[in-house]
Order: C-alpha cells, then structure tokens, then sequence
C-alpha cells in the first residue's frame, strides 16, 4: 500500500506548480458566503441542516519529503447525480501549510498560501459516486518567501473547510452599501447581486431581500423576476431609500448593524437564504493622506492585530484593545470571516491586507531582489490581493485595503493597485513600500 501511495506522491510532485508553468485554476475570488434552506438557520448559522453541504476533514494518508510534497490529506465524497444540477465549491482555510487540492488524481487549483482562505469551483473535477478529494500539503520555496516572517496563530487543522453546492442559476457574489442620499437626509440601500446561470438554456429566478434597522424594524423588502441568458453572469441591482436612518450611522462609537436577507425562490419555492449584517457608513479619503467616514477624517490609533486561536478569545482581546483607546487594527493578512464580523458589531476599523511579505529583500529590485519586480509572480500576487479584497469588501468595519506588508515595490505592486482600484471602491489602497509611488492613496 505505501509504495502505491509513494507513486502517487511523486507524481504529485512532478506536476505541482514549481515556479514555471501555471497549471489548473479553479479558484474564485468572491465573497465568503453559505446558501441556507431555511431563514432561521441562516440567522443561527445552522448548518447540519443545509441538504447539500459537507464537512471537509482529510484524514492524513502519507507525510515524508518527497519533491516540494511534505504529506497528503484524503477524504472520499460522494457526489449524488443531483448534483448535475447543481455548482459545487469548496472552500480551505486552516490547513496550517501551504497547500494544493487535487481530485481524482487531477490538480484543481495552483499551490495556496495557508494564510488566505480560498473558495475553489469544483464542479469539473467530480464525478457522479464516489470521488477522492486530496490536500496536498508543500514547501514551495517562492511561497515561503512571499510570506516571509508571518506566523498564523494555530487552529483546529482544517477548521470551517466545507463543501457547498448551489443550483446552477443562483447568487454567485454581492456587494452591498448603505449610504447616505446626496443631500445626506437619510440612507440608501445598494445591493448588487451578481447571478450565474450556467445552463445553456434561459433560466427564470426570482431574487429578493428584507432590511431590518437596528432597532428590529423592518425598514424594506422586495422580490422580483429575473431572466437570465444562457451561461451568463449578470448584475442585479437594488437602490432603496433607508428613512429615518441617521441615528444608525455606523462608527467605532456607535456600531450598529441592520440586517440584511438576500433569498432566492425558484419554481415556487423560497430555496436559499444569504443573510449579512449592514453598516450605515460613507468611506473615503483625502488629499492630506487621512481616512474619511463621512466625510470627516477618522483618529486613528492603530495596533497591529491578528485573529487569535478562537473566536471568543479573539472578541475578548478586541474587546481589550478598545478599552485601552485603540480604534483600529492592522492585521497582517487576510483574517478568518469572524473577524471582521466581530470588528463591525464591537466598533473596531480594520485595515485588511494581503498575506504578502518579504523584508529581507524588500529594498532590493534587482534580478532575484524582491519579489514584487518578478512578472512570473504577478498571478500569484493578484490572486492573494483580489481575494483578501473580496472576501473583505462587505464589512462596514474595513476602512482600507493593505497590498501587503513589507515587500518593497515593483512591477507585480503596480498591477495590484490597478486591480483594486477598477472596482470602484470609494475607501483608500494603502501600500506603505510605495515610498511616494503612485500606487498608494495615502
């Protein structure tokens, strides 16, 4: 048996990503969201009751050097053939190693940094019955120094990584603001939902939502059809007006949540519930350098913070930290979803940033200097920028967005702050090794 293990595990090794040539990609970038059955599980976070969404925990299977191979995690899933109907992702974080995911024996995605959760689209990869999903654990030598210095606090290995599936025309990602209107009397809802409709075949689908203030107040709800063309992906767009909403603005002072419900009903039938917590806030900045919510500029007294091994020790710790004056934390790479959903319910800014440093080459820019001026990297450092981005962009609590720690500037930096700032995003990219470059707000 170990010798056909030992097989597997060095051809694992001979195809894995070496720095050379960029294999399968079949991780996305989005928001970190679960589709629920039900409204009340959605508010308490229920999932045993979720149909189809499996709990992902490998057992190890082999652990010796073999290439860039340090050990192999294996689990069996099972794939009903309902699935045809259905979009399946998986979703890693906490494997407590820089990592690849294999099925099958097929490479799904390039090697993953163990300091940023990642969702991958696994749908291509599995087949009706039984497949083999593999975690493949590395030490690829330009992975290790992209994250040079960084240490995760330790968590239960391979803690909240599922398997989730959603109907092929349903919520692929969303992005929603309350702001105040243009003449700041009250607030206004903006709500994109982003739909994929991967049948080849026009789809009808209903989507819709209720807004609840602070208070418990239902503040506004709405469901509407929708046709979607074959294999697309379009943009729905909600703008309702929040009255009697200025009491509510969000701030480290006063961080209150609405609530917010995005459902989709399908044949009849309500089938998923998203539900997210919503800050009335206005981010920005200024020409002086400074951060704005609402226009106004924002003291900060920052600390650099990241998550500890627990959820509720983290909160006790934030919790601390505001009571000592410190307002804003820093964290060094992109932090587990409790996180930021901590910082907006207790009032803490956060400034995000990507799982990216390298100080010992920081300052040098020439051939084998840093790695920030090696185009063969650009991929891997736009990758870890957009998904620290998008995982983040829903919390009324990030004020800004880091492109990494100290990893000094160049080529693959430039691309990065162009990425982030076609999106649009009113708050500030922040890239202190820019040192007066242009990509850096402040």
């Amino acid at each position: 048996m170990k010798k056909v293990i030992l097989y597997t595990i060095v051809h694992l090794a001979m195809v894995l990503f070496a720095g050379q040539q960029l294999m399968a990609q079949a991780r996305i970038a989005r928001s970190e969201f679960l589709t629920y059955d039900k409204r009340e599980d959605a508010l308490n976070d229920v999932r045993t009751k979720i149909d189809n969404h499996i709990v992902v925990k490998p057992e190890l299977m082999f652990e010796e050097s073999v290439g860039t191979v340090r050990a192999v995690y294996e689990q069996q899933i099972e794939a009903p053939a309902a699935w045809n109907d259905f979009n399946a992702y998986l979703h890693m974080e906490n494997v407590g190693s820089d990592y690849a995911i294999f099925i099958n024996g097929e490479q799904v995605c390039d090697p993953i940094d163990k300091f940023s959760p990642a969702d991958l689209f696994i749908s291509p990869y599995l087949e009706q019955g039984a497949n083999t999903l593999a975690v493949v654990v590395v030490a690829e030598p330009y992975m290790e120094r992209l994250t040079e210095g960084l240490v995760m606090a330790e968590r239960t290995q391979f803690e909240n990584c599922y398997i989730f599936v959603q109907r092929r025309v349903g919520v692929y990602d969303f992005n929603v603001r309350l702001l105040p209107d243009s003449l700041n009397r009250f607030g206004r809802l903006q709500l994109d939902i982003t739909v994929e409709n991967s049948f080849t075949t026009s789809e009808e689908l209903e989507l819709g939502y209720d807004l609840y203030d602070p208070e418990g107040k239902l503040v506004d709800y709405s469901i509407n059809k929708f046709q979607f063309e074959p294999t697309s992906r379009d943009t729905v767009t909600f703008k309702p007006f929040s009255y009697n909403s200025n009491q509510f603005r969000w701030s480290a002072s006063n961080p209150k949540l609405y609530k917010l419900m995005i459902y989709v009903k399908r044949g009849g039938a309500l089938r998923e519930y998203i539900p997210l917590n919503v800050g009335f806030a206005k981010h920005g900045y200024n020409d002086n350098g400074e951060i704005l919510l609402f226009d106004k500029p924002l003291k900060l007294n920052k600390q650099t913070y990241n998550a500890a091994k627990g959820r509720a020790t983290t909160e006790q710790e934030i919790k601390a930290l505001k009571a000592k004056g410190i307002n804003c934390l820093c964290p060094e790479y992109p932090q587990p979803k409790w996180f930021y959903s901590i910082c907006d319910a207790v009032g803490m800014y956060v400034i995000d940033c990507a799982a990216l440093a390298a100080p010992s080459s920081a300052d040098d820019r020439e051939l084998d200097g840093t790695p920030s001026n090696d185009p063969l990297l650009v991929d891997e450092y736009l990758m870890r920028v957009e998904a620290m981005y998008r995982r983040a962009q829903n919390h009324v609590s990030i004020i800004a967005f880091s492109l990494g720690g100290d990893i000094g500037n160049g080529y693959n930096m430039y691309k990065a702050y162009e990425l982030l700032k076609s999106y649009g995003d009113s708050r500030p990219i922040i890239f202190e090794g820019a040192e007066g470059e242009w990509n850096s707000d402040i």
